[in-house]
């Protein structure tokens, strides 16, 4: 069994954006209320983060997550890896973390977090974190992850499908060729920014055109703005099979 917890939903603002009037923003809606997005698999005792954006300290009090056992990046923008400091508590309780990104994502987070990967320069009391680069399949703890392919605008980005849940996020463009991999799901996660067009997100039109490709059985929208709408009002819009996802949601999949 697979579960899965979206631990945040939101944009890279998140909702409600700060200083924000628009309605969704001042909505009393706990769905919502969005935090930047990052998803939780738990899988045969073991958790794997995907993404550690600038909101994880709270959405693992959130969850009352206690234990990280490896973390898997989609790309290295501010929303999905400002959060890798916070990993510290975890480190302290339970060791080493290693972590799995492609090799641009990993030249960022050893610029960005000079602190801890650079031994010369670590500072006590920084987490250790053990670098990975993704290849086509990943083996975590006998566990075998397929590294997925996308574009966020022109920037190349990653999702993976444990088992027959797929997840993308800051998506703008799925090569056909990667189609195969997405056939047969139980689950698949994509993002839906908004109505509008996006230069690097899918819009909702798009979201659905590629949830009608790949047909699975479920599909659960998150990197959700406020510009898509009210939670209720969007999924009262949507497929039968189709879900806004919302912080918090736990879902399950053999």
């Amino acid at each position: 069994m697979i579960k899965l917890t979206f631990l945040g939903t939101g944009t890279s603002q998140g909702i409600p954006v700060i200083g924000s009037k628009h309605p969704v923003c001042l909505s009393t809606n706990p769905k919502d209320k969005r935090l930047r997005t990052s998803a939780l698999i738990s899988i045969n005792g073991k958790n794997i983060l995907i993404d550690c954006g600038p909101d994880f300290r709270i959405q693992m009090l959130n969850n009352n997550c206690t234990k990280i056992d490896a973390i898997l990046f989609t790309h290295e923008h501010n929303d999905h890896v400002s959060g890798l400091d916070d990993v510290r508590p975890l480190y302290f309780l339970h060791g080493d973390i290693p972590i799995y990104a492609n090799k641009r994502v990993i030249e960022s987070l050893k610029y960005r977090f000079n602190y801890i990967f650079n031994k010369k320069e670590k500072i006590p009391g920084s987490p250790n974190l053990l670098i990975n680069e993704i290849n086509d399949k990943l083996n975590i703890f006998e566990n075998e992850i397929i590294v997925l392919n996308a574009k966020h605008g022109n920037l190349n980005i990653n999702g993976f499908r444990i088992g027959k849940i797929a997840y993308y996020t800051d998506v703008k463009y799925v090569p056909e060729s990667e189609f195969k991999k997405l056939f047969g799901l139980d689950v698949l996660v994509i993002n839906s920014l908004r109505i509008e067009e996006h230069y690097s997100h899918y819009n909702l039109k798009n979201a659905l055109e590629l949830i009608r490709k790949i047909k699975p059985k479920r599909a659960y929208l998150t990197h959700v703005s406020h510009k898509l709408g009210f939670h209720d009002d969007v999924q009262g819009s949507l497929p039968n099979n189709v879900f806004l996802a919302y912080d918090g949601l736990q879902i399950k999949s053999t």
